[in-house]
């Protein structure tokens, strides 16, 4: 957990030394909305605010001849507070409940020998700020999943601030988990990856799609779970198609539209059935935004 740490911290160290000679991409967000009723309000509507947070963060540079270092960082966190009446019929506020969480750090080194496919190493650190579960103490930065990758990469073109690219290797992960009652577990396996980034309205609209699927090979408790309904789950790809579509509106009021769509048998609900459909998940964003270049 500490290499990671230290990782986000060259990072940030990049932005501020280095940003003459890397591509610098930062757009920030913070959205909320918020009401309020009296107490003698005669419908039934309560309090409530939300708020929310985004980081969209891009540092990149040919480092020589050769090495081709690409660095991204996602950062996202909100919570909504609500009012609830008691039995007293006052009026309190809940503690609050989260709406996003996410921590998602990438960096590839792509090795551009003039060739049809580039080689590559990746790593990758996936986690969230808050470990949040009723009736437990909440644990921050957990739970953690990291990837590390090798294999070949093609970039199809790469214009200003329109790229496409994919990437086809073998990848291993670690999942760690900070509770006593859940396993540290890892897998490994075959991953294709295709990102797509393009401007859709001269400046003011920009895309970023992308797309991750995973065939595992190998996992490390797989003989535990022979004998059980889902003792093959963890051999059925999983998929995740990621987008975010971000339109400005005026210089500090931006429109950001997260849709994140997951198909993942290994994830298992309360009653451990495992989920065999597709996950959805979606947040829609009106608020202020800072984009440094």
């Amino acid at each position: 957990m500490k290499y990671c740490l230290v990782i986000i911290v060259l990072f940030t160290a990049t932005f501020n030394l280095f940003s003459e000679s890397w591509k610098i991409e930062a757009d920030l967000s913070f959205s909320m909305n918020q009401n309020a009723y009296s107490d003698n309000w005669a419908g039934e509507e309560k309090g409530s605010i939300s708020w929310a947070t985004n980081a969209n963060l891009l540092a990149e540079k040919q480092l020589n001849t050769i090495i081709h270092n690409k660095n991204t960082l996602k950062l996202a966190f909100g919570q909504t507070h609500s009012q609830y009446v008691d039995n007293s019929g006052d009026k309190n506020w809940t503690k609050p409940d989260k709406t996003t969480d996410l921590i998602d750090f990438e960096s590839i080194l792509r090795f551009t020998l003039s060739a049809f496919v580039d080689p590559y190493l990746s790593g990758r650190w996936e986690s969230q700020f808050l470990d949040q579960v009723p009736g437990l103490e909440t644990k921050p930065l957990n739970s953690n999943k990291i990837t590390e990758s090798l294999g070949m990469a093609k970039v199809f073109f790469k214009e200003d601030k329109k790229e496409f690219g994919t990437r086809l290797g073998f990848s291993f992960k670690q999942y760690l988990n900070q509770r006593e009652d859940i396993e540290n577990t890892n897998d490994g396996g075959l991953e294709f990856i295709a990102e797509y980034k393009t401007i859709l309205t001269g400046e003011t609209i920009n895309l970023n799609s992308k797309l991750n699927i995973y065939k595992a090979l190998y996992y490390s408790e797989s003989e535990d779970l022979e004998g059980t309904d889902y003792e093959d789950d963890w051999k059925t790809p999983r998929l995740t198609w990621e987008n975010i579509l971000s339109a400005s509106l005026t210089k500090l009021i931006n429109l950001n539209l997260y849709v994140n769509m997951i198909y993942n048998e290994t994830d298992y609900d309360f009653e451990e059935n495992s989920i065999d459909e597709i996950q959805f998940k979606q947040t829609l964003a009106l608020g202020l935004t800072y984009k440094l270049l």
